[in-house]
């Protein structure tokens, strides 16, 4: 939601996600929604610069013009950063969960409001 509203003023956005070395999939759902999300709210797209990649992939993956950088490493949750640029300024915008007890209000919450849906429900955001 915060990088969504972001986006109106800042079009120029990568998000960085970064999960523990047993999550197989890259990038993440949630990091893909995010630039979904970024790409539909923001003012314009960007103009491309050209640029050459030394190695491929090296700038992450280009999901509607957002690029998304993934990290698995042992240590970490699920962490993702949202940077933002604009003329002489950036905005970065942070969640980080140090540990998976983090996700049982919204686990619980679900589960109160499941029986009161009569369709799938994308995104704890539709049950807030």
């Amino acid at each position: 939601k915060y990088s969504q509203d972001a986006a109106k003023y800042f079009p120029h956005a990568e998000v960085i996600e970064m999960h523990h070395d047993g999550k197989v999939d890259a990038p993440s759902g949630t990091a893909i929604k995010t630039a979904n999300l970024i790409a539909v709210a923001r003012s314009s797209v960007p103009q491309k610069i050209a640029e050459k990649e030394i190695i491929p992939g090296a700038r992450g993956a280009n999901a509607e013009d957002v690029r998304i950088h993934s990290v698995r490493l042992p240590g970490l949750v699920a962490h993702q950063q949202v940077l933002f640029g604009g003329q002489s300024q950036t905005l970065t915008i942070r969640h980080d969960s140090i540990h998976r007890d983090s996700f049982m209000p919204g686990v619980c919450l679900a589960c109160k409001k499941v029986m009161d849906l009569n369709e799938l429900v994308y995104g704890l955001e539709h049950l807030l």
